[in-house]
């Protein structure tokens, strides 16, 4: 028999489309499942991004387009990256991609040879682990810890780097936990980089999605000129999942091989997509402010909610919109407990351990949706452990 390559079975996909399938099937059963499982805005997208994306398609705009991206949209993400990181980027540094995960999968295609090894955080984006297996590489797990708000600790990068190192990957605001890295940490991390002459790719697709704090890059140090990379998209605080679209800012160098990677793979990024990205850059910005103080109060509530439940404990988290809490105390693993509340108490949530080995003891939950919902999930959660 014909066998597929080594690579394609070392890639593996996501639990939370596994669970969502199961609750899916339970509800065709006639049972009700609360979904906390899917991390997506409850929000849908601003409708004048949606005309600006319609009229873009009635105005023919549905043929290729430069690989790189549009140049419109390039000078829109060239003043919103000096707005919010501090610093302009040259046009050459950004690239246009169709969602942010091409931007891991392609960055890490760029920099990481097999035997390389790529420091990530765990629990982590499990996308992460993932194509640094398929791409034959070994992934060096930095422990998120409780005691330390769930933050990528830079003296744990430190006492992981060898010889080998290639790569680090950062995400802040961070999926599962919502921790936010503090400009110290993001400012030591950009400097090990340097004197280890390594690559970091910082992921910040929640970057505009914070409480209380700020958001810091460690791009802010080189410009994303030498040795870092800068990823974000418009799905999460746009609310835009399902249009599929993100941007790269990155050394020029690695720029032109990515542009030829985009030219191999996808040609290009939708031209509509592209031009509605235009309109939610340069258009009004009230939505997101609006979205975000929603967010809060649901956080807040099911903070409460979740620590009103005798086994479980729950930090507060500063950013994006999961809450990742202590279930070591129900005595069952994080796949037991994830496995009790879908059949039975009818909530779907991810057990800690899909984000890796770190995240035994935890259950993630996405707070997008109805504070209803949170309300009632607490209550069949209560009533499934007496």
């Amino acid at each position: 028999m014909v066998q597929l390559s080594e690579g394609a079975n070392r890639i593996c996909g996501e639990a939370a489309f596994e669970v969502l399938a199961k609750a899916q099937e339970l509800e065709r059963q006639g049972k009700s499942v609360l979904h906390f499982e899917i991390g997506e805005p409850d929000m849908e997208t601003p409708g004048n991004i949606a005309k600006a994306g319609i009229q873009a398609i009635q105005n023919k705009k549905t043929h290729y387009v430069p690989s790189i991206g549009l140049l419109e949209l390039r000078k829109a993400v060239q003043y919103e990256v000096e707005k919010t990181r501090g610093y302009r980027p040259d046009l050459e540094q950004i690239i246009i991609i169709p969602g942010l995960k091409p931007g891991i999968f392609f960055s890490m295609l760029a920099t990481v040879n097999p035997g390389d090894e790529v420091i990530y955080q765990d629990p982590g984006y499990p996308t992460y682990g993932s194509v640094t297996s398929f791409l034959g590489a070994k992934g060096v797990m930095v422990p998120l810890l409780e005691e330390n708000e769930f933050r990528m600790d830079p003296d744990d990068i430190r006492e992981k780097i060898t010889g080998n190192t290639r790569l680090i990957i950062v995400n802040s605001p961070q999926n599962p936990t919502g921790s936010v890295m503090t400009k110290s940490e993001m400012e030591d991390i950009a400097e090990i980089a340097e004197e280890y002459d390594v690559y970091v790719v910082s992921d910040e697709i929640y970057s505009k999605m914070t409480y209380e704090t700020s958001h810091h890059t460690p791009t802010a140090r080189d410009e994303a000129k030498e040795r870092t990379v800068l990823l974000d998209g418009f799905s999460k605080y746009y609310a835009m999942t399902g249009w599929r679209l993100g941007f790269m800012v990155t050394p020029c160098k690695m720029a032109e091989r990515i542009q030829d990677f985009l030219v191999s793979a996808i040609s290009c990024t939708a031209a509509f997509t592209q031009w509605a990205g235009v309109e939610a850059l340069t258009g009004d910005q009230g939505f997101i402010s609006d979205m975000m103080a929603r967010f809060k109060e649901k956080r807040n509530r099911i903070i409460k909610g979740l620590n009103s439940i005798p086994q479980f404990s729950c930090q507060t988290p500063k950013g994006a919109f999961y809450a990742f809490p202590n279930i070591i105390e129900t005595g069952m693993n994080s796949k037991e407990c994830a496995d009790h509340l879908l059949y039975n108490a009818g909530v779907a949530v991810l057990p800690g351990t899909a984000f890796g080995p770190y995240g035994e003891g935890y259950l993630r939950f996405s707070y997008a949706t109805t504070l209803e919902n949170i309300d009632a999930a607490v209550e069949r959660i209560k009533e499934s452990f007496k």
